[in-house]
């Protein structure tokens, strides 16, 4: 009886897409707990003692140093070793060179952000040919290339939540999204970053359906994720549109990139709305200089941490399908839900393979940054 309700239970959370349930408010202390998790089905094998290759797209970057600092945090109250392995620079030359450290070191696996969907999946199948678990966060490679994606959420989440908060704003400054020929431009990585792309591609369908007096001025502006080139080219953007209103940066380079362009123009808020993805560390100091008033993201230490989990829990030989639910220690319940929950029409193997998402998605302003401290 109980492993049937554990399944029913499984099933309901997949069809609403809560793949992952915190069991505690995000900013609250975690006690501490027995790194073994309970599965939906099957004996439980402890993961303490699992070494995982931390890889980001690069470092340097406030998202990933919060991600690595919440990964090293659980790390510790489960018992495993998290080595951060990455470059100051997001290549895929890069990447394949640290996957490489990874296998050498003979790591039990790794868990990376991809700086491409389909570049690193060879050395990846490498790794799992070597017997080497792989696991995915923020960036997707195939999914043949790897066991779980830790995701921020789909891209029918996020594509039309930039979009909103970029009508909050425009709203807050006078303008009136719903009738306005409001023009826009997309600003972040590359178009090869699978996760970032997904929410363009989502958030122009969702403004074709909902904001159809919108212009959009140009293809999306592209800054590889380097902070220098993500000014400049935040720059040569409002240069050639200078009467633009809106400028959507889903990356966490390109946005205080952007904002810190139109700081250089002598811009605010008041004349132009710039929103985006990143994390309130990166971003204060735009928000109290009045360039910009909102922005989003998740708990991007929490994301950290699941991917290192789900890598060190398959590691240690436990064997996980979709509808399992797992309890993390010191996050909650994570259910596995089907790969073409992100991409429509791919498929998943019968076990080991699937997608977690996070529980929930924040958006920051005055009112609540001061409750953030990543």
């Amino acid at each position: 009886m109980k492993k049937m309700l554990a399944l029913l239970l499984a099933l309901c959370m997949v069809l609403a897409l809560a793949a992952c349930t915190s069991n505690k408010p995000a900013a609250s202390a975690s006690p501490a707990a027995s790194p073994a998790a309970s599965a939906a089905t099957g004996e439980v094998k402890d993961i303490k003692g699992m070494t995982v290759a931390f890889i980001p797209k690069l470092t340097g970057n406030s998202f990933f140093e919060a991600a690595n600092d919440g990964a090293q945090k659980y790390a510790a109250d489960w018992g495993i070793t998290v080595k951060y392995m990455g470059s100051a620079t997001a290549s895929v030359t890069d990447q394949l060179t640290v996957i490489d450290q990874a296998i050498a070191e003979g790591v039990d696996a790794i868990a990376i952000s991809s700086v491409d969907a389909k570049a690193l999946d060879e050395k990846l199948k490498e790794a799992q040919d070597a017997g080497i678990v792989v696991c995915t966060w923020d960036s997707d490679v195939s999914s043949d290339a790897r066991s779980i994606m830790v995701s921020q959420g789909t891209a029918d989440i996020l594509g039309p939540m930039l979009v909103e908060m970029g009508v909050k704003s425009l709203t807050e400054r006078g303008k009136d999204p719903t009738k306005d020929a409001i023009k826009y431009v997309w600003h972040y990585s590359q178009a090869t970053v699978a996760d970032q792309n997904s929410w363009y591609v989502a958030g122009e369908a969702y403004i074709k359906e909902k904001y159809p007096n919108w212009v959009v001025v140009s293809e999306p502006f592209y800054s590889e994720q380097d902070s220098q080139k993500s000014v400049s080219v935040g720059e040569s953007i409002l240069e050639a549109y200078s009467d633009i209103d809106l400028i959507i940066c889903n990356d966490s380079t390109a946005l205080p990139g952007q904002c810190q362009a139109a700081q250089n123009k002598g811009l605010t808020a008041e004349d132009i709305t710039i929103t985006g993805f990143c994390t309130p560390s990166g971003m204060k100091s735009y928000l109290d200089a009045g360039i910009t008033t909102r922005w989003g993201l998740w708990d991007c230490g929490i994301q950290g941490g699941l991917g290192c989990y789900f890598a060190a829990y398959l590691a240690a030989g436990n064997t996980i399908k979709v509808g399992d639910t797992i309890n993390v220690p010191g996050i909650g319940d994570c259910t596995v839900i089907a790969n073409d929950q992100l991409v429509s029409g791919d498929t998943t193997a019968d076990t080991n393979n699937g997608v977690v998402l996070l529980p929930e998605r924040v958006e920051f302003t005055k009112d609540n940054i001061a409750q953030y401290n990543f």
